[in-house]
């Protein structure tokens, strides 16, 4: 009996001892690095800086990885409780009815009798890990728990980049209602003109018809900026996660700042990827799983036993006479499963060699992606470089206009379609900046949402 009591205590402890050890789990650290505000904080602009801060808070998508993370977490808890011994209490209460006598021998004979019985067992099974195959389980869940963490952080890259994208081209959409809204008022001035000329006989019918045919132009434009501007507002909500928001507060286009962009990165700027990660530990897992697939030959050993009381009578219950117990192994192999552990095996190991094919597959996407985002960057700085010039000329022209126009030697309506000149090539300016910016943000992206002028490299 004392061997037993002892072998309780000691299953007892080294329960408690695997439960310290599941809840001294180091804690991952604030999902708030996966948003890299400080890179953020190199725009400049406080509004996005709270607008990022807003949807970490408040995001669904980002709600909704969180949970699958603590799902997979609670996971990985449900693996480790299999490696440990599982104790049970079940009592029973019954009373026996016999209803013919019990013959032992020909000399002794029970009659019928009826009778209670009260029985209280602790009951214990383990199942020896003596191949490892339960902690090799464990750790491919572990595994599992390190993808999904990688899916976590791709979402605050995806939605901090989406978010600052909508953000810039809601800034453009403003300065370009602006300038269209401007583009029509000289619009209207220049129909009105040009009527007053056709009453002059001094221009066809023509020519009035085709300028206002160019006003319905500006006007359908400018109808086409407000849909996107509105549009570009209910993302910035959706990504918000406020549905109840009136206002996205913003900058004015003309203090936004475009930050420095790389002319070419190395080529190792791709392994801060989440999806690359990922990759890693996927093939990781399926590694531990082909393992797990080849130890499920070898056979099981289940450690069972029994203490508790067994009694007749309920006062007796906890007498020394009552004394229940048991200890036994039970060896387990399968002989025949009709080929469905090698089956198993080879679908493991197959689907070892689509992990690694998964892999180099990603690392030409990543790659892909990157020298996409440095080609898209590198059109966008040119063009800007463009327009700008484009922009300056037409200005000169302008300003020759309004010289012109102060010594009469040209008329008003020739300064209003300089005029017009000059903001439809700032229309292509401001444009190409907002094209810029986002270039950048998608080369951010690219390289998993780090900075990625540590990586440029010199041409």
């Amino acid at each position: 009996m004392k061997i037993f009591k002892i072998l309780i205590t000691l299953i007892l402890l080294l329960c408690t001892s695997f439960a310290v050890q599941a809840k001294n789990a180091p804690i991952a650290a604030d999902k708030i690095e996966y948003m890299n505000l400080d890179w953020w904080k190199q725009f400049g602009d406080e509004n996005l800086n709270k607008h990022m801060l807003y949807a970490y808070e408040n995001n669904k998508d980002l709600k909704i990885s969180a949970a699958a993370t603590r799902q997979a977490q609670q996971v990985v808890k449900m693996s480790f409780a299999d490696q440990l011994p599982q104790l049970t209490f079940n009592p029973q209460i019954n009373r026996e009815f016999t209803s013919s006598e019990i013959h032992f021998g020909s000399a002794t004979v029970i009659p019928d009798y009826t009778q209670n019985r009260f029985l209280m067992p602790l009951t214990m099974t383990y199942e020896a890990d003596i191949w490892g195959e339960n902690y090799l389980k464990t750790k491919s869940v572990k595994q599992r728990l390190e993808m999904i963490k990688q899916d976590e952080r791709a979402s605050y890259i995806v939605i901090s980049t989406a978010l600052a994208a909508n953000y810039y081209n809601l800034i453009k959409a403003d300065k370009l209602i602006e300038n269209q809204t401007k583009l029509i008022s000289l619009q209207e001035e220049a129909v009105k003109l040009y009527e007053q000329k056709y009453e002059g006989g001094l221009c066809s019918v023509n020519d009035v018809l085709r300028e206002k045919q160019l006003l319905t132009v500006f006007k359908e434009d400018l109808n086409n900026l407000k849909e996107k501007q509105d549009v570009l507002e209910n993302q910035l909500k959706v990504i918000l996660g406020e549905r109840d928001i009136t206002k996205i507060d913003r900058k004015s286009y003309d203090s936004v700042k475009v930050i420095d962009l790389p002319l070419d990165i190395k080529s190792e700027a791709i392994q801060n990827r989440p999806d690359l990660i990922k990759s890693e530990y996927y093939i990781k897992k399926i590694g531990i799983d082909v393992k797990v697939a080849r130890r499920d030959f070898l056979p099981k050993f289940l450690v069972f036993g029994q203490v508790g009381f067994n009694a007749y009578h309920l006062s007796d219950m906890f007498g020394s006479h009552t004394f229940l117990s048991n200890l036994g192994v039970m060896p387990s192999l399968d002989l025949f499963t009709g080929g469905r552990k090698i089956a198993m095996l080879r679908y493991k190991k197959y689907e070892y060699e689509k992990a690694l094919q998964m892999y180099e597959k990603t690392i030409l996407t990543s790659l892909q992606e990157v020298n996409d985002a440095l080609v898209s960057a590198k059109t966008a700085r040119n063009n800007l470089h463009v327009s700008t010039e484009r922009y300056n000329l037409q200005e000169e022209q302008y300003n020759l206009s309004d010289e012109k126009l102060k010594i009469g030697a040209a008329s008003n309506l020739e300064i209003l379609k300089a005029k017009e000149a000059l903001i439809i090539a700032e229309k292509a300016n401001i444009s190409n900046k907002i094209d810029l910016i986002i270039s950048a943000i998608n080369i951010y992206k690219s390289v998993g949402g780090v900075d990625y002028m540590q990586f440029e490299e010199a041409i």
